[in-house]
């Protein structure tokens, strides 16, 4: 069976992804809240920050040292929440895609923040403004963003409690952040002209450009490992290769089929005490049954 040039990368690869990547974010995120917090270590944050005019001069460690911005700072409580609803759904998509992708998917957001405040520093370089700081527009806000898109797009039909009394499904959640930043997108730019655009729409993009990439052109493989993408293409030349009648596969939670869903992966819970079965929406999120 012929593999991708993805597939291929992974596999050779792989060994050097970051296990528990959602943990060190999160141990990021503190320190940048805690600088935050101390008068005297203000200056020390100013010199962490994302300012390509100063990077060009010499301060590499800024490529890396920004993604301490914590993504809010009005409210500790929100922030504490937020941020422990980021680590959540980041670990649940580590165990869905596997430490790799999910790797790849947060590395590129950071890269391409990284370029897209390059790019507005070039433009403002060439209208002689190029000394004016940016670093405040390319923060981490978006990048955390795309991990909930992802998720979102990986789970869809999975329902979370919104301000902890109203259930509703992920997937509607998304297409409501989506919607909202796309009309944030057009007005910045439909009011703010080329300044809504570079400081506005740019870093917007560029932070979410990682989860427009993985969506458009990977949609029909979300939420599946290379392995599983494997096991599914025997499975189903197995299947027509057979005349025997293939047994129901039947979630133990939403009560989701094979016949009714066919796309989806079913798979039983070895931690579970029993024959469970249980859809890719439910296989890494239920709780086990002893």
């Amino acid at each position: 069976m012929k593999q991708s040039l993805g597939d291929r990368l992974e596999k050779k690869y792989s060994k050097y992804a970051i296990s528990n990547l959602s943990m060190y974010m999160l141990i990021c995120f503190a320190i940048g809240y805690i600088l935050e917090l101390l008068p005297l270590t203000q200056t020390l944050l100013d010199y962490m920050r994302l300012e390509p005019n100063l990077i060009v001069r010499g301060q590499i460690w800024r490529l890396v040292t920004w993604v301490v911005n914590v993504p809010e700072k009005d409210n500790i409580f929100f922030l504490l929440i937020s941020l422990y609803f980021y680590y959540s759904i980041g670990k649940t998509l580590e165990m869905v895609w596997g430490d790799y992708r999910y790797n790849l998917y947060i590395f590129s957001g950071i890269l391409y923040t990284v370029l897209g405040s390059f790019i507005v520093y070039f433009v403002l370089l060439a209208l002689g403004y190029g000394q004016l700081p940016i670093g405040a527009y390319f923060t981490t806000y978006y990048v955390c963003m795309s991990i909930f898109l992802a998720f979102a797009a990986t789970f869809p039909e999975m329902e979370v409690m919104l301000m902890f009394i109203l259930p509703i499904k992920v997937k509607v959640l998304g297409i409501i952040y989506a919607i909202i930043m796309v009309v944030e997108c057009v007005q910045s730019i439909a009011y703010g002209g080329l300044v809504g655009l570079l400081f506005k729409a740019i870093p917007m993009i560029a932070s979410l450009l990682n989860f427009l990439i993985f969506f458009f052109c990977g949609r029909k493989r979300i939420g599946i490992t290379r392995a599983q993408q494997v096991h599914r293409k025997e499975f189903k030349a197995n299947v027509r290769a057979s005349a025997r009648a293939v047994t129901k596969h039947k979630c133990a939670i939403c009560g989701k089929t094979d016949e009714s869903h066919p796309n989806m992966e079913f798979r039983f819970c070895s931690k579970c005490n029993g024959n469970y079965e249980y859809c890719q929406d439910h296989l890494f999120t239920h709780n086990h049954i002893q």
